[in-house]
């Protein structure tokens, strides 16, 4: 059997990665790249190699500052509104427009406005002018000789116009920092539409091409390469010789088919190969032929965070800047977060401004959870030593987003459903700069979310089985004392999705309960689960006799995958996801989605921008690609308590 390693190292990333550093500052490979010269109008966001001196000065000549006329001074003395003078023009005044050199012998100018035209060759004057008045000397914005810039700066916009009007047509600049990114594994597949089972996608390698970019490096990226030891000993040994730093993404933790550890150690020398992270403890800190050689974990979330900790210094060192400290912001922590002694979380929030308070709540905490990190407005730290926050706890998050664009957001709470991604995007076409975020978490626990001011409204779709009517007894239970209106979004069909051709021939609820018919189920609290537990005690169906009852899904989209990937015969859903799956559909029940906001939030702009949209014809025309939704009733009040 072969000898199957673990990991060398336990230890805080920061420690890793200072004695990293350090090491590489020993051998001079944290020296700032070579400089290149290229056109100055290329240079936007590059880094200067050597200080940037002006060959001419701005302006190079005396010139007009405005428009009107140039001027001897001593030709004007005298000139007042009572006694005004005449001059000739051509000889004792020219005609000059802004930028205009001045003609010689003349030293000031006259506004356009402070003018007479007497006739095609006479001006008159009222005031007389002083020396230099509205001429541009020269030198009088950059003289010749001065540094415009100096080393290791990063090259914005206006420096780029000063440079052109200082004369310079050439900067050197630092070399971009070349980064090879060598993406592993037998299961990768180029992007496709198609994947067969087994297969992974790979994409690891683009959001980590883009962060380098992003950093100002320049990312060369290598084919997939298999679960092959030598063509990885290839691989790496070639994109050393084409870059500074080397990435390989993949096969750095203990499997049997890992190889990145023994390769590194092999050609060079391992510092570190493990560090107290949650996620991304499997890194791999290691030098060969006097160049970085990271290993990162396959999993997204954590290739993510190993190149931020660990890749993102080197990029910026090697321009000869500073790593930059992101923006952090405090917010209050909507729910307790708990954490496991001895390594450093880095937890994914999603942050709402209500009112006062910028509110804290964490996403899926999964490593391979990818859209998770795409939805998130920011990052938790939990330090190594701590089991985690109480709910309420202020909280500091660094920002993935800028904060303007965070309280420009609403973030509705609640229930699951397609309509609202739509909703979201026609209001950021309708209202640019504005967005909608979904927290999907059930509808009673929307309400819960709703109470504790974690969000700004809550979608819902409660059947009270005592009335039979939808969300009202529901919100005047769990919102006693609380004014409240309701908006409604539309009436939907619920209904059970089932393979196509529906082969266990399922036509109602009471096939639920057959023994060769096995069920997936909604998360309690759900408004989906509380339609289903009504209807079967209509019918007289016990939930015990239900195979599959207790098997939970938390959106209408994951209850269809299941039944498509033939996990479950059935489950109970809105047609539209059924659709999105192929699925056959039985309706069961239609429901009514109201949005839930305090009268609070109603009279939020943002809140009022929502209900605008929800009544264009943009979202509507939008929303009936969707089947299974009436929208009779869209944006109309159905409910209000004040």
């Amino acid at each position: 059997m072969e000898e199957r390693k673990v990991f060398l190292d336990n230890r805080p990333w920061e420690e890793a990665r200072e004695e990293f550093l350090e090491a590489l500052k020993n051998i001079g490979f944290l020296h700032p790249t070579p400089g290149e010269k290229i056109p100055t109008q290329e240079a936007l966001g590059r880094v200067t190699a050597e200080a940037v001196y002006a060959p001419l000065s701005s302006p190079h000549y005396i010139g007009a500052a405005m428009d009107g006329i140039a001027v001897r001074v001593e030709d004007t003395w005298g000139a007042s509104e009572g006694f005004p003078r005449r001059l000739v023009l051509g000889k004792e005044a020219w005609v000059v427009d802004t930028g205009d050199p001045l003609p010689e012998g003349s030293n000031a100018v006259i506004m356009l406005e402070e003018v007479t035209f007497i006739d095609e060759n006479i001006v008159e004057i009222y005031a007389p002018a002083i020396p230099w008045q509205h001429v541009r000397l020269p030198g009088e914005d950059i003289l010749a000789g001065e540094m415009l810039a100096p080393t290791n700066h990063l090259l914005t916009a206006f420096d780029l116009a000063a440079f052109l009007s200082a004369g310079v047509t050439e900067v050197k600049v630092r070399r971009r920092p070349q980064v090879a990114i060598l993406p592993t594994g037998s299961e990768l597949v180029p992007p496709t539409s198609n994947p067969l089972p087994g297969q992974i996608i790979e994409s690891n390698s683009v959001m980590l091409a883009s962060l380098v970019r992003q950093w100002g490096g320049e990312p060369h990226l290598f084919p997939i390469t298999p679960d092959d030891y030598d063509l990885l000993k290839e691989r790496l040994k070639l994109a050393l010789s084409q870059a500074d730093v080397v990435l390989i993404n993949a096969g750095s933790s203990a499997g049997r088919e890992d190889y990145t550890a023994r390769l590194v150690a092999e050609l060079g020398r391992i510092f570190t190969h493990g560090v107290a992270t949650k996620p991304g403890k499997p890194v791999i800190l290691g030098l060969v032929e006097g160049k970085p050689v990271l290993g990162v974990p396959g999993y997204p979330v954590s290739a993510a965070l190993c190149a931020e900790l660990f890749l993102r210094p080197l990029v910026y060192i090697k321009q000869g800047l500073k790593p930059p400290e992101p923006p952090e912001a405090q917010a209050i922590l909507g729910r307790k977060i708990a954490s496991s002694l001895g390594r450093e979380e880095f937890i994914r929030v999603r942050l709402a401004q209500v009112g006062e308070k910028l509110i804290a709540t964490p996403l899926g905490r999964g490593a391979g959870n990818i859209a998770s990190l795409a939805r998130a407005d920011g990052i938790l730290r939990i330090p190594r030593l701590s089991e985690g926050y109480p709910a309420g706890a202020e909280v500091k998050v660094v920002l993935l987003k800028a904060l303007e664009e965070i309280q420009a957001t609403l973030v509705i709470t609640g229930s699951d459903d397609p309509l609202l991604a739509v909703l979201g995007d026609a209001l950021r076409k309708l209202y640019p700069g504005k967005g909608l975020a979904v927290a999907k978490v059930g509808s009673l626990a929307g309400l819960n979310v709703l109470q504790r001011g974690e969000a700004h409204g809550a979608g819902i779709h409660l059947l009270d089985p005592a009335s039979g009517t939808y969300n009202v007894p529901y919100v005047e239970e769990y919102l006693r004392g609380e004014q409240v209106v309701l908006v409604n979004l539309a009436y939907r069909q619920n209904g059970l999705m089932v393979a196509p051709g529906n082969p266990k021939n399922i036509k109602s609820l009471k096939d639920l309960v057959r023994k060769d018919v096995t069920f997936v189920n909604r998360q309690p609290g759900s408004g989906t689960r509380v339609l289903l537990d009504y209807h079967l005690k209509l019918q007289g169906l016990e939930v015990k006799d239900i195979h599959g009852y207790e098997r939970e899904e938390t959106t209408h989209l994951g209850v269809a995958a299941r039944v498509a990937l033939g996990l479950a015969d059935v489950g109970l859903g809105i047609y539209a996801a059924a659709r999105a799956y192929q699925l056959e559909f039985v309706p069961v029940a239609v429901e009514r989605f109201d949005l839930c906001f305090f009268r609070e939030q109603w009279e939020n702009p943002l809140v009022q921008d929502l209900v605008k949209v929800m009544a264009s014809e943009e979202f509507r025309k939008a929303a009936q690609r969707l089947p299974g939704y009436d929208l009779k009733d869209c944006g109309q009040i159905v409910w209000k308590n004040f």
